[in-house]
This record gives structure tokens, sequence and C-alpha cells, in this order.
């Protein structure tokens, strides 16, 4: 313990490299990997397109209670080992989907890959941020999530490249073997880290939702459904409209999503993260229905793709930063309320899908919840003071 506690790195880009590799393990190898392998999983007749729904549920339900469970153990100061447990077990899973055909156990590895990605997705930003803060180099924090956006362009260039010579569950074995090395350097270095202090300091209990957050919180609600369809959906759109795009829609998500997180936090120190979130709020919904103002079209999955993909890391990154803002004493708390939201939504993407596909809509048409929760995101935020960080 004391060896852990005293160890500092010599350089503070190492941390955010390591945190960065985490979320590239979880959520590029982990979680996303799934979005261009479900048209492939579909065509091989390993899973039907609403079993591929399902599945997406299933893993976002994990990924709503691993980011609980994370919260719970990182005010108890169990972080760092949590962080390295989950972080290789989330890759062991990925390796693990190699060997099964069977619908039912893919959906338990699924749930369970989830659980492991949310806690991963929180306890390592939270671990590097915590040790940044004592090194006076908290703005370099959000840095650590272009491993978001490096995990989705690595995960996609995968899929592309062994998609002719591998079929049904065997589709997952690049993935896994990329995952499983990187996850352990990165649990070995961030469990080296010092530990976070107890939970509880400088949190106060006043009321959370009052009339300055509330808009806030049910427009990032709108923003977990508006963008998680298209981030689950859009290979299968593709597939579905039978169009082969060059490149396809998804690289173009996983290309536009790379530099995102600087511009996005950028403008909103510019322009101030209310307006910033504005902004966003109206590109996302403006490429969801370009999607469907223009069906059976390239140009509209291009659209939706660069748009969405450009957006959806500015979004949480703005919100989390103004929330703080309203209510700078509110720590895990705050935390928690954004994540459940977020996370709850997200789920409820694949379940609405679900439900079209089965009641005889096309795939695209159930992108409409997506469109008409960012528009409810836009207009709520309205609502929100303007409040600057400092």
């Amino acid at each position: 313990m004391n060896s852990t506690a005293s160890h500092q790195p010599s350089s503070h880009w190492w941390p955010i490299i390591a945190a960065a590799v985490s979320l590239i393990v979880v959520h590029g190898f982990g979680r996303f990997v799934y979005t261009p392998l479900l048209p492939l999983l579909v065509d091989d007749g390993l899973i039907t397109l609403s079993q591929a729904a399902s599945l997406a549920t299933w893993n976002y339900v994990g990924y709503l209670s691993g980011a609980m469970l994370a919260l719970f153990l990182y005010q108890r100061g169990h972080g760092r080992n949590a962080l390295a447990v989950m972080l290789t077990t989330n890759a062991l899973i990925t390796l693990l989907q190699v060997f099964v055909s069977h619908y039912e156990t893919l959906a338990t590895l699924r749930l369970l890959n989830g659980i492991g990605n949310g806690v991963v997705f929180v306890l390592a930003p939270a671990l590097v941020l915590e040790w940044l803060v004592t090194q006076q180099k908290a703005q370099l924090s959000g840095l650590m999530y272009l491993g978001v956006g490096i995990g989705l362009l690595s995960s996609s260039a995968l899929v592309e490249l062994s998609a002719t010579w591998l079929a049904g569950p065997q589709r997952w074995l690049p993935a896994a073997i990329a995952a499983i090395p990187l996850a352990l350097w990165s649990s070995w270095y961030l469990h080296r880290l010092p530990g976070h202090a107890p939970a509880g300091q400088g949190d106060d209990h006043s009321a959370l939702w009052d009339r300055a957050s509330t808009p806030l919180f049910l427009a990032y609600a709108g923003a977990g459904l508006g963008y998680i369809l298209p981030m689950t959906f859009l290979p299968a759109v593709a597939a579905d409209w039978q169009l082969t795009l060059v490149p396809s829609a998804w690289l173009l998500v996983a290309i536009t999503s790379l530099p995102s997180t600087w511009l996005w936090n950028h403008l909103g120190a510019a322009i101030g993260d209310k307006t910033a979130l504005l902004w966003n709020y109206a590109i996302q919904a403006a490429g969801v229905g370009a999607l469907l103002l223009l069906p059976q079209q390239s140009a509209g999955l291009w659209l939706c793709a660069i748009l969405v993909g450009g957006t959806f890391l500015g979004a949480v990154l703005l919100t989390q930063r103004l929330a703080r803002s309203l209510h700078p004493h509110q720590g895990p708390r705050l935390s928690a309320a954004l994540i459940a939201l977020y996370g709850f939504t997200q789920l409820l993407g694949p379940w609405l899908a679900k439900l079209g596909i089965e009641g005889g809509a096309s795939l695209s048409s159930t992108f409409i919840w997506g469109f008409a929760a960012l528009v409810w995101a836009f207009v709520l935020m309205l609502w929100v003071p303007a409040r600057r960080d400092h």
C-alpha cells in the first residue's frame, strides 16, 4: 500500500495515456466494436436484427449498473483495485465472445462487458483527474477522452481488415487480441497511482435538482437517447439500405470524434458552455435529421456520421463542466445523477429500436426518437443559466 501511495509518475502525460488506453480497451474494443460488427453478425446468421438490438440493450444495462457500482467503490477507497480487476476482466470477456454462438450466453457476456465498461469509464478518469489536480494539471484531463475516439477508429479498422477472412463469433478475435495487452499495461500502471482521498470532502447535501440544474439534467438525458441510436445502428442502417460506403459511415464517426474533445473544450471556453451546448445539440439533431430526410442515400449516412461523431463527446465534456459550475460542491452526487440519466436513456434507444423493428418499422425510421430527444435537449438548454466555470 505504501509503495503504491509513494509512486509518483515522472511525467504527467503517462497517467493521461494510461487512462486513454483503458478507454480504448473498454469503449473501443469492448463496447463500440459491436457497432461495425452488428451487420456482419446478422449476415452470418449468428443473431437476428431484433436480437442485435437486445444485445445492445443488455450492454447498456450493464454500463449503467457498472457506473453506479464504480461510484460506490470510489467513495469507499476501492477505486484502484476495482479498476485493475474490471479492466482486465473486460478484455477477457471480449476474448470469451470468440467462443460463443448461443444467443443467451452472448447476452450474458455483453451484460458483463457493460458492467466492466461502466466501472472503468468512471474510475480511470476519476483516478487520473485526482492525480492531475495534485500536479496543477487538471486542465489536461479532457485529453483522456481521446481514448474513446482512438478506440472507435482502431476497432473500426480491425473489423474492416478482418471482415473477409473471419465469420461468426470469430469476428471478435482481433479486438480481443488488441485489448488484452493494452488492458494489462493500463491496469498495472493505473494501479500504481496514489489512491483517492476519502469521499465526502467538500460535498454538501443541498438540493441537486433545482431551477438552474433541472433543465440541464433533463437535456442531458435527451442527449443520451439522441446519440446512442446512430452510435449503435449506423452500419446496420447502411446494410439495410444495401449501401457500400467508401469511406464507411462508422469510419467517419471515428475520425470526426478524434478532434472533437479539443474542439468543444476550447469552444466552451470561448463562447460559454451553455452556448456551446446549444450549438452541440443543434448539430447533433441536424445529423440525425439528415438520415431521416435522406433515406436510402449515402449523403444521409455520411452527414449523420460526421455531425454526430463530431459532437457526442463534446456534449459529455460541456455538460459535466457546466453542471459543476452550478453545483461546485456536489462531487459524487452530481456524477451519479449525470451518469444515471445519460446511461438510462442510452439503454432506451436499442429497446425502442427493437420495438419498432418487431412492429414492422424500418431500422432507420426508429431514429425519429433520437431526433426528437435532441430537439428536447436543445429546447431545455434555453432554460439553463449561463455560468462561467470560475
